[in-house]
């Protein structure tokens, strides 16, 4: 017997019948014309409409409109998951030191997997990202190598989660680049060694040496922090 919660309106109901299509099926599949779907549950086509958003909302549909429309299969991505996560942490007043406090372990262990797990193609990838740390030299620049360093190592860990905590770190620090953090050249210079050295230990495939470097990196961070507006709250 099918489980239903008190009070439940039909537009709920669909909703649930939608997510349930979705998730048996394969992202980008076709799962029906708008019309199909009407005759299939038996409703209104403005209760569909209502049910669709909410299923949209999710990332879990997609509507698409014009003679090759309908409804599709979706899935949500890291990205999609943390931007309720972190708008619940600004407005609790998070900063980016708390934010780097916990998600340090994390980037650790990241990288430790990375050297372990990497494969041929993810080797050629990131000797690519080294031949060219050197032509980042301003700040946007060097923040931008910075995000995608930290997803390329996040996903050759392998590990979901961790790609989501990392995720969450680099939303946070995107959003605070007027703290100075990459301001002075000689930090810049010293942020492109630091890549150097982290990135060529997960290519020869030395986890210690890789957990090493991404510590030091931390450590070197958190004292720029320090100086440099670690103190400020994030802006929502």
């Amino acid at each position: 017997m099918e489980f239903k919660p008190m009070n439940e309106t039909l537009a709920n109901r669909t909703a649930r019948a939608l997510v349930d299509m979705s998730l048996a099926a394969t992202p980008g599949d076709y799962l029906g014309a708008e019309n199909d779907l009407l005759e299939k549950f038996g409703i209104s086509r403005p209760t569909l409409r209502q049910a669709a958003k909410m299923v949209e909302r999710d990332r879990l549909i997609s509507v698409r409109r014009g003679t090759k429309g309908g409804f599709f299969a979706e899935r949500p991505d890291a990205k999609d998951a943390i931007q309720s996560l972190t708008r619940f942490l600004r407005l609790r007043g998070t900063n980016l030191g708390n934010v780097m406090q916990v998600t340090r372990p994390v980037f650790e262990e990241a990288a430790a997997a990375a050297a372990k797990l990497r494969t041929a193609a993810d080797i050629e990838q990131l000797k690519e990202f080294v031949a060219a740390i050197d032509r980042r030299e301003d700040s946007r620049e060097l923040i931008a190598s910075e995000v995608q360093l930290a997803q390329l190592i996040a996903r050759i860990s392998g590990n979901p989660v961790i790609e989501l905590v990392i995720e969450i770190g680099y939303s946070f620090g995107l959003s605070e680049r007027d703290i100075g953090l990459y301001g002075d050249p000689e930090r810049r210079h010293r942020s492109r060694e630091m890549q150097r050295s982290l990135l060529n230990a997960i290519i020869i495939g030395d986890a210690d040496i890789a957990r090493l470097m991404m510590q030091r990196r931390s450590d070197q961070f958190d004292e720029w922090l320090k100086s440099g507006g670690a103190s400020q709250e994030i802006r929502t």
